[in-house]
């Protein structure tokens, strides 16, 4: 069994800056990617950014929505990923979740896991 499990969401003005986390715990053999989406009312889920394990280099993608604001990055030795989301914005707005593709022990193939959403709002 594995579990992801979030915290540093909250309320800010605009213009401000938020840290989430987001660790995973239990039979994990090896987490191949972990990232952050994001779903605002009335919208469809939606990636924010993600980090891809490559060996000695991790690879990062963002939302064109938030590059050059937000920071995603990891401490494989925590299993822990973290956003920095600096300058935002309303309509940064949203519930955010955090997903890990995780290859448990004992089974073959990766699965993903989310977390429980943690609610940042941003106000103008």
């Amino acid at each position: 069994q594995v579990q992801l499990v979030e915290s540093g969401g909250g309320l800010v003005q605009a213009g401000g800056s938020l840290r989430l986390s987001c660790t995973a715990s239990g039979t994990i053999f090896r987490i191949s990617r972990m990232g952050w989406f994001r779903q605002a009312p009335g919208k469809q889920r939606e990636l924010v950014a993600v980090i891809t394990s490559g060996g000695s280099t991790d690879y990062t993608d963002y939302a064109d929505s938030v590059k050059g604001r937000f920071t995603i990055s990891k401490d494989n030795a925590k299993n822990t990923v973290y956003l920095q989301m600096n300058s935002l914005k309303p309509e940064d707005t949203a519930v955010y979740y955090c997903n890990a593709d995780v290859q448990p022990y004992m089974r073959n193939g990766n699965y993903a896991y989310w977390a429980q959403g943690t609610q940042v709002t941003v106000s103008s």
